[in-house]
C-alpha cells in the first residue's frame, strides 16, 4: 500500500476505525503535535546519549505511539480501541513520569530556579530536549481544545502530558544525562 493515497486532498483525513474528519480537527491537531514531540525525542535519540537517557526516551516514545493512537480514536470507538488491545495511557505511565521527575529533584537535586535559557550549556541534546519540552507543552494545550464530549478518556493522556513537559525540562538541565 503506497503512503500516498490522495484521501486527503480535499482537506479530510482518517481517523482509526474508518472515522474521517477535518484535518483542522483538534483530535488531527493534537495528534500531529504529539507526533512533533516524538520526533524531537527522536533528535536527541540520534545525539547518542548516554544509555540511561536512551533508555527513558525508548519509554517516552513508546507511550507517545499509543497517545496518538488514544488520540485518533473518537469517544464512540474508545471501547474498540480498548478491546483490540492498543496501548493507553494509564495512570502508572503518569507514575512512571513522576518517578523521574523525583529521581531529578531528590537525588539529583535539580530544581527550578528561575527560566532556564535553552542551549546556554552548550550540549546540544540539553536543547533537543528544551525543544520537546516546548513542543510537549503546545501538544497539551492542543488536547484541551478537544471538547468535552469528545475529550472523555483523556485525563490520563493530559496528565501524562503535563509531567512529561516536566520531565524533560529536568533531563535539560541534567548534565549527566545529556552530555
Amino acid at each position: 500500500m503506497s503512503i500516498s493515497t490522495g484521501r486527503g486532498d480535499e482537506g479530510q483525513t482518517d481517523l482509526l476505525f474508518s472515522r474521517r474528519v477535518a484535518k483542522t480537527h483538534p483530535r488531527v491537531i493534537a495528534c500531529g503535535e504529539v507526533d512533533e514531540l516524538n520526533t524531537w525525542l527522536g533528535v536527541v535519540r540520534a545525539s547518542a546519549p548516554p544509555a540511561a537517557l536512551l533508555e527513558v526516551l525508548d519509554g517516552m516514545q513508546q507511550r507517545l505511539v499509543g497517545l496518538m493512537g488514544e488520540l485518533a480514536t473518537q469517544q464512540a470507538d474508545r471501547e474498540l480501541y480498548a478491546e483490540k488491545g492498543y496501548r493507553q495511557i494509564l495512570g502508572e505511565d503518569v507514575q512512571w513520569l513522576e518517578a523521574i521527575i523525583q529521581e531529578a529533584e531528590c537525588e539529583k537535586g535539580i530544581r527550578f530556579r528561575g527560566w532556564a535559557r535553552p542551549g546556554e550549556a552548550g550540549v546540544m541534546g540539553a536543547a533537543w530536549l528544551d525543544i520537546a519540552r516546548s513542543v510537549c507543552r503546545r501538544a497539551e494545550r492542543s488536547t484541551w481544545m478537544i471538547e468535552a464530549e469528545e475529550a472523555e478518556g483523556l485525563k490520563y493522556p493530559r496528565l501524562f502530558l503535563n509531567r512529561l513537559s516536566d520531565a524533560l525540562w529536568l533531563l535539560a538541565r541534567d548534565g549527566e544525562r545529556v552530555e
